[in-house]
């Protein structure tokens, strides 16, 4: 079996040397007579993550150069349970097997695939719990009447952005938002308003749309 190492290190922690893991990844390699195929091993700098070591990894497991992807723990694979879902899920569609030493998961098992499934069933539960809690409190808001997203702009906001635009309704959208120091999509959406008879001079929103009515 061919099996290939990761190995994963991050600036921000402290003390930490990818031999550690190597060591003991390839202890437990030789003890169960799997040949190494290859070591990966990705450097953490920064708050973003570039993980080239990772990519390539992958691309050998598609390649189907590798057998079994072999980790020293879980979050040296991957930093968010959805990532290593996804990732391991992946693994196995190519037909790679993966192994995390101290987390005890093995998928040359059967006991160790299960273990992995129910990891998997309790991520999605997670999800779908926090779905729905968001989806609770977001309509508890709307009937106690509160406002759902990004609030709107102050009339005072609108009217300077009406008033630019009055003074030259042919200049540019970008010229009437520098001009009432406005963001782009404030003053489309304002003008827009405006326009369709739904703000007032002052900035103040009508009650309704201000149309003719014909018998």
């Amino acid at each position: 079996m061919r099996v290939a190492i990761y190995a994963r290190v991050s600036t921000t922690d402290k003390g930490q040397d990818p031999e550690m893991q190597i060591h003991d990844l390839k202890a437990y390699a030789e003890a169960r007579s799997w040949t190494i195929a290859g070591e990966y091993i990705d450097h953490m700098t920064g708050s973003r993550d570039s993980r080239p070591a990772f990519k390539e990894l992958m691309t050998a497991a598609k390649q189907r150069q590798i057998d079994i992807v072999l980790v020293w723990k879980l979050n040296r694979f991957s930093r968010s349970i959805i990532h290593l879902i996804n990732s391991v899920n992946e693994l196995e569609a190519l037909g790679v097997q993966f192994v995390s030493l101290k987390d005890g998961i093995d998928f040359t098992t059967p006991a160790g695939r299960l273990q992995f499934h129910v990891l998997a069933a309790l991520a999605e539960f997670e999800r779908e719990t926090i779905r729905e809690n968001v989806r609770a409190g977001i309509e508890n808001a709307r009937r106690k009447g509160k406002q759902i997203g990004r609030k709107g702009l102050a009339p005072v906001e609108r009217k300077k952005i009406i008033e630019a635009y009055e003074q030259d309704p042919a200049q540019s959208l970008r010229a009437i938002a520098k001009q009432a120091r406005a963001t782009l999509t404030s003053t489309a959406r304002t003008l827009n308003d405006y326009k369709a008879g739904l703000l007032d001079r002052d900035g103040f929103r009508y009650p309704a749309p201000l149309v003719s009515c014909k018998n």
